[in-house]
């Protein structure tokens, strides 16, 4: 193989278009993992060559990138709320958008003490995102993931012990069902599946690579919402909160039934493409 410089490896940007909608980070991206450096070091020396084997490794992944592949998934990690997570294609890759579900979940209990205890359970976990997140930003506080499927389960894990986060645990669970009713907690948030099985999205960018059963519900996606706003009453203290994200088409329909399942102080939140994402509600 020719030797590849940075500056050359950067030009083939071009050829993602149409496969990325951010080709360049991406290229950066696929860099700063195989050479274990930070984007500084991509523009300080951009006429570093690669050696044969990172030549190699960059265009195995570059090709990977180029036929859709997700980068989260050709690295193994996708960074949320600043914490570096493992990702693999047994679950979905975090969002951006799911920040919002963190943001809102502090701002509830913002006037506690630092030393407040409470007790947090984040439904369908996956990487664990949300559970760790809020979890290293509240030390004080009790935290529970569960997940349906085992494989996202030992993800969750892997990275509950990279962060060293002693104050969560992650259980195999469908829902709420090993879970102790007696056992109520100060907040459940979700992540649910939400999109309609029939929506076209599904078969186009990075989504195609991520498993359906994180991604789709009945009822043209509201199934688990609604399943999870009904029964989250039984396993919150009073006045309790619960906070889930949704399709923003479907803000309506989960205040609805919040409203129809015992639920105060709703509210919804939009995300960065100003598009309802996240609502919230109190145990009456």
């Amino acid at each position: 193989m020719q030797s590849l410089t940075i500056a050359n490896c950067l030009k083939l940007s071009s050829q993602l278009l149409g496969a990325s909608d951010s080709p360049r980070l991406d290229i950066e991206l696929l860099l700063t993992h195989i050479l274990q450096k930070d984007r500084t070091y991509l523009f300080t020396w951009p006429e570093k060559e690669l050696t044969s084997q990172e030549a190699d490794q960059f265009q195995t992944y570059f090709n990977r990138r180029k036929n859709g592949e997700p980068i989260a998934h050709i690295i193994g990690q996708r960074e949320f709320w600043s914490l570096p997570l493992m990702v693999n294609n047994s679950t979905l890759i975090p969002r951006p958008d799911t920040e919002l579900l963190v943001e809102a979940t502090l701002g509830l209990f913002a006037e506690d003490d630092d030393a407040q205890p409470r007790r947090l359970l984040d439904l369908g976990t996956g990487t664990g995102a949300i559970v760790l997140a809020l979890a290293n930003e509240k030390p004080s506080w009790q935290c529970v993931g569960v997940d349906k499927e085992i494989a996202a389960v030992e993800l969750a894990e892997k990275n509950r012990l990279q962060l060293k986060l002693s104050n969560v645990k992650i259980h195999q669970s469908d829902w709420f069902s090993v879970l102790d009713g007696d056992k109520r907690f100060d907040v459940i948030v979700s992540n649910p599946p939400y999109i309609d099985p029939d929506d076209e999205h599904l078969t186009q960018g990075d989504i195609r690579f991520e498993p359906l059963s994180a991604l789709i519900a009945d009822k043209n996606g509201l199934a688990d919402l609604e399943f999870i706003i009904q029964h989250a009453p039984s396993f919150l203290r009073s006045a309790g909160w619960l906070l889930v994200e949704h399709g923003y088409d479907q803000g309506e329909a989960v205040r609805d039934s919040f409203a129809s399942n015992g639920f105060d102080n709703i509210n919804t939140f939009r995300d960065f493409g100003r598009n309802e994402r996240v609502t919230i509600g109190q145990r009456k």
